[in-house]
């Protein structure tokens, strides 16, 4: 929710009350008491380590067992309005294609245990980033599996992954794959290592799918790189909060 929207829906809501642990008759915080406190949340780097408190928790009742990881990025569009007091678009958004269609706004990168699909990671950029380029920073340097769709291909040879113990298990780039001669026996063993790689990666799209659908975060709410990764960094741990409540 935006700000002004958090604050109506304190007054007219009172399970959003009784979850923020506001007395019933207490004065409510308004839109600009809402803004400060993200502000200082931003300020000093207290989303990260929420995170990082959410994950240490969950290591500790064997639900993240850090021995894989699946990285994987999606598109977060952004208002394309200039009606605005600077009259541009948001400086920190870009624009990017997939496949045939152009879109506005950043790309959330997420690093997910390759075993429950709990996120542990989380990096913000503009949406012209190439995923490779965060694929380390989504490591947390316990593992010994990455999983990586397509786009990751030639990440070994990257110099910030030289000196990774791990071992890469990126996909078949498509038109590949559409060429392999599945009827004789090599032909028909890689198409099965394919099948498994995508059934570990699929892991990594229900947090996308819960962000998006359930949280409602299809669209950034405040101009900014630095506002969108709170935003990711808040709905991942709120994610694994879910999930693990799920798991129990």
């Amino acid at each position: 929710l935006s700000d002004p929207a958090m604050e109506e829906a304190f007054f007219d809501t009172p399970l959003y009350r009784e979850f923020a642990q506001l007395e019933e008759f207490a004065r409510m915080p308004d839109e600009s008491t809402i803004l400060r406190f993200r502000h200082r949340l931003e300020e000093h780097k207290l989303a990260e380590q929420m995170l990082i408190t959410v994950n240490d928790l969950l290591t500790a009742k064997g639900l993240l067992l850090k021995a894989g990881t699946v990285v994987d990025a999606t598109l977060i569009a952004a208002p394309t309005s200039t009606k605005n007091k600077d009259k541009t678009r948001d400086p920190d958004m870009h624009s990017s294609k997939k496949g045939e269609q152009m879109y506005f706004g950043m790309k959330a990168h997420i690093g997910a245990d390759a075993d429950s699909g709990l996120v542990h990671s989380v990096e913000g950029t503009a949406a012209n980033a190439h995923d490779i380029t965060k694929a380390v920073d989504l490591l947390h340097g316990q593992e010994t599996d990455v999983f990586g769709d397509a786009g990751y291909q030639g990440i070994e040879k990257r110099a910030e992954a030289q000196d990774l113990e791990v071992q890469w298990h990126i996909a078949m780039r498509p038109g590949k794959r559409r060429v392999v001669d599945k009827t004789t026996r090599i032909g028909a063993l890689k198409e099965k290592l394919e099948k498994l790689k995508a059934s570990i990666r699929a892991k990594v799209e229900h947090p996308f799918r819960v962000i998006k659908c359930q949280f409602g975060y299809r669209k950034t709410r405040y101009r900014g790189l630095a506002h969108g990764q709170l935003s990711l960094l808040h709905l991942c741990g709120s994610y694994a909060n879910c999930q693990s409540c799920r798991c129990a």
